[in-house]
């Protein structure tokens, strides 16, 4: 059984930095793809980020959040910098083994629980 569980959320100002982490267990993605989604108060789940052999990035957070991955570790990271008070959501961790399904239809196969990250003015 796959599961995903993320953690590095929490309360931060403004401008300040966060890294989430997901762990997946019962499968490897290191042929696949890894990313993240979030979800605001009263909006849709959105993609954020994802990464294969290469990167892909929301348009809204291009330049401050970068994804990484460590395959041994069958992990997946965003370091989120010059966090925004628009950033606040659940952010949850995706993987599959396609790209399609991540950045273009969002629809993973595999989703974690999520971690609140909230950003004050």
């Amino acid at each position: 059984q796959v599961r995903l569980v993320e953690s590095g959320g929490g309360l931060v100002q403004a401008g300040d930095s966060l890294r989430l982490s997901c762990v997946a267990s019962g499968r490897t993605f290191s042929r696949g793809v890894m990313g993240w989604f979030r979800q605001a108060p009263g909006k849709e789940r959105e993609f954020v980020a994802a990464i294969s052999r290469s990167t892909y990035y929301a348009d809204s957070v291009k330049g401050r959040f970068t994804i990484s991955r460590d395959n041994d570790k069958n992990t997946v990271y965003l370091q989120m910098n010059s966090l925004k008070p628009e950033d606040t959501a659940v952010y949850y961790c995706a993987a599959d083994l396609s790209v399609y399904d991540v950045v273009t239809t969002h629809r993973p196969d595999y989703w974690g629980q999520g971690t609140q990250v909230t950003v004050s003015s």
